[in-house]
């Protein structure tokens, strides 16, 4: 089998996958600039386990880490689900189209 070279949008969603890195996200957008240990905090893995979810999601690209002292912050970069939306959005269209038809076989049979 032949292998393909890994692309931003596989490391994209490769990283987007997982609901605990989605969570992380979803807290970074909402309170930018948090430490390693908040980010932590509320969710019901160890430490060691958070760390390995940054790494993915710093490896995609999808946040980054400042040092200060001896406080990492993480900020969510979010230029690389851009490229993830411009896939998906592609396929808006045939989601569309078909829900379209949906509607009007529901509708249809209501008469």
């Amino acid at each position: 089998m032949a292998k393909y070279p890994v692309s931003q949008l596989d490391r994209t969603f490769s990283a987007l996958v997982d609901p605990t890195r989605r969570a992380i996200l979803a807290r970074l957008e909402r309170q930018p600039g948090l430490s390693v240990t908040e980010i932590a905090r509320p969710l019901p893995i160890k430490l060691p386990a958070v760390m390995k979810h940054l790494d993915v999601l710093s490896d995609a690209g999808l946040i980054s880490r400042t040092k200060s002292g001896r406080t990492v912050s993480v900020e969510l970069v979010a230029a690389p689900m851009e490229e993830a939306m411009a896939w998906l959005s592609r396929y808006q269209r045939f989601w569309s189209a078909s829900l379209d038809r949906l509607a009007n076989f529901v509708e249809g049979e209501d008469e």
